[in-house]
C-alpha cells in the first residue's frame, strides 16, 4: 500500500491499471569464451530466452504491480567455460546483475544492486523450461536447480532492496524467502556460494548480515538515503542531502563494529557514484569530514573521494 501511494502521482496520466510481473528484466548472455567448444549456438539463444521468461513471467511476490512499476534489471551472464564434469550442457562463469528504482519527481533512476557472483556452475539443457519451488529449492538435479536458485535468490534480494528503499525494513519478507533458498540449496560436485564456511563474501552472508540486527542501521540508512533523500531532492535539495551524508557516521560505526563486511561492499558497489556527486555538490569547506569516512567504508573507490578534497 505504501508504495502505492508513493507512486500515485506517477500513475495520473495512466487510464487504466494493468497487472503485471515484478520484473522488466533483460539478459545478455556472453559466450566469446567458449566459441568452437562443440556446443549449438541455439542453445544459448535458449538460454537468454528462457531466463528472461523465468525472471519476468513468474509472480514472486502476491503484490500488484503496474507496467510503470515493474523493477528495471540487467543480467549479464559470462560463461567462461562448459563440459564441466565432462558434461557439455554444464556450464561455469560469472552471474552480474544491476537494478534501479525510480526517483520520485524527476526522470533519474537509481542503483540498487549491482552485484558480480562468481560462483557460478549450472546445467542448462535447452528444451528443459526452467522450473522453481520454494519449498524444493535442490530440485531433482542439482547443477540445474542451482541455475534457478540463483536466479531466484537475486530476485528475491532485488525485491527486498526495492521494498527497504520505500518502507523501513520493507523487504524483510522478501529476505526471509532469500535465506530459504540459502538454507536448503542444490549440493553437490562444482557448487558453491551458498555455505558459510566457503567464504565470507558469498551468498550466504549477504541475506545474512541484511536480516542479522548488527547491521540494522545499513537498511536504516537505506530507507533514508532513498525515500528521505534522494526522492525528496527536488523539494529540498539540501536537506535531502545532509539526511544522507550524516546517515554516513552509522554506516562507519557499522562497520567498526564489523570491518570487511560484504553487505558494506554490497551497498557501496550499487550506490559510489550516487554518493560521489552528493559530496561533490558539498561546500568544500565540508566536505573532508566524508571524505575520511568514505574512504574507510568503500576502499575500492577511495582514490574517487579523495579527488574531490
Amino acid at each position: 500500500m505504501w508504495k502505492k501511494l508513493f507512486s500515485i502521482s506517477l500513475l495520473l496520466l495512466c487510464s487504466a491499471w494493468v497487472s503485471a510481473q515484478e520484473f522488466n528484466c533483460k539478459v545478455t548472455i556472453m559466450r566469446d569464451k567458449i566459441i568452437g567448444a562443440g556446443v549449438d549456438p541455439q542453445l544459448f539463444t535458449g538460454m537468454q530466452r528462457a531466463v528472461a521468461d523465468f525472471m519476468n513471467t513468474r509472480r514472486w511476490t502476491t503484490d500488484e504491480y503496474a507496467s510503470t512499476e515493474r523493477i528495471e534489471c540487467n543480467i549479464f551472464i559470462n560463461l567462461i567455460s562448459n563440459n564441466v564434469g565432462g558434461d557439455p550442457n554444464t556450464f561455469s562463469g560469472t552471474f552480474s546483475i544491476q537494478a534501479s528504482r525510480p526517483i520520485y519527481n524527476s526522470g533519474y533512476t537509481s542503483t540498487i544492486v549491482n552485484f558480480v557472483d562468481k560462483d557460478f556452475t549450472f546445467n542448462y539443457s535447452q528444451f528443459n523450461p526452467l522450473n522453481f519451488d520454494d519449498n524444493r529449492v535442490n530440485g531433482i538435479d542439482a547443477l540445474s536447480s542451482n541455475l534457478t536458485a540463483i536466479l531466484a535468490y537475486y530476485a528475491y534480494i532485488v525485491l527486498a532492496m526495492d521494498n527497504d528503499s520505500y518502507a523501513p525494513s520493507g523487504g524483510t519478507a522478501l529476505l526471509k524467502r532469500a535465506q530459504n533458498i540459502v538454507n536448503n540449496a542444490p549440493e553437490g560436485k562444482g557448487i558453491s556460494g551458498w555455505k558459510a564456511v566457503e567464504n565470507n563474501r558469498n551468498r550466504y552472508w549477504i541475506v545474512d548480515q541484511l536480516l542479522n540486527q548488527r547491521f540494522q542501521d545499513v537498511r536504516n540508512f537505506w530507507y533514508t538515503m532513498h525515500r528521505e533523500g534522494l526522492d525528496s531532492m527536488y523539494i529540498k535539495p539540501v536537506e535531502a542531502r545532509s539526511r544522507i551524508l550524516t546517515g554516513l557516521k552509522k554506516l562507519y560505526q557499522v562497520n567498526k563494529e564489523n570491518p570487511s563486511s560484504i553487505l558494506m561492499q554490497f551497498l557501496f558497489n550499487a550506490k559510489s557514484d550516487e554518493i560521489i556527486h552528493l559530496v561533490e555538490m558539498a561546500p568544500k569547506s565540508e566536505r573532508q569530514q566524508y571524505i575520511s569516512l568514505l574512504a574507510v567504508l568503500d576502499v575500492p573507490n577511495s582514490p574517487k573521494y579523495n579527488a574531490l578534497k
